[in-house]
């Protein structure tokens, strides 16, 4: 590889967003490491699908819109590159099990106290 190749390489290396930077140096293989950080994407949007808006629905239903997540899962790997969209994510879902936890104490308050 010729030195202004290195340097691109060093210079995308510092604009990468902090867990896709952390991801690729740990990881053996670039395209590897796409796909754990498409991976890890998507598992964290399911958790906070999941925590935050799901609602009981019928297994086809949900299949579709599954689908339609890791879809759009696609586009944030993308966009997690330079932007910090997993720890966005990681944000999001610590909250969200927050406000859960909050709830169910609060549903046993109110259940011992009926």
């Amino acid at each position: 590889m010729s030195a202004s190749v290195v340097g691109d390489e060093a210079i995308v290396a510092d604009r990468m967003s902090g867990i896709a930077r952390f991801i690729y140096e740990v990881m053996p293989n670039f395209d590897i490491a796409g796909y754990v950080l498409l991976a890890l994407i998507f598992l964290m949007s399911a958790i906070v699908y999941k925590l935050g808006f799901a609602k009981k629905l019928p297994l086809l239903k949900n299949i579709v819109i599954y689908i339609f997540l890791f879809i759009g899962c696609l586009v944030l790997t993308f966009l997690a590159f330079f932007l910090p969209i997993v720890e966005g994510l990681i944000v999001a879902a610590l909250i969200l099990i927050i406000y859960r936890v909050r709830r169910m104490n609060e549903h046993k308050k109110e259940d011992s106290v009926a």
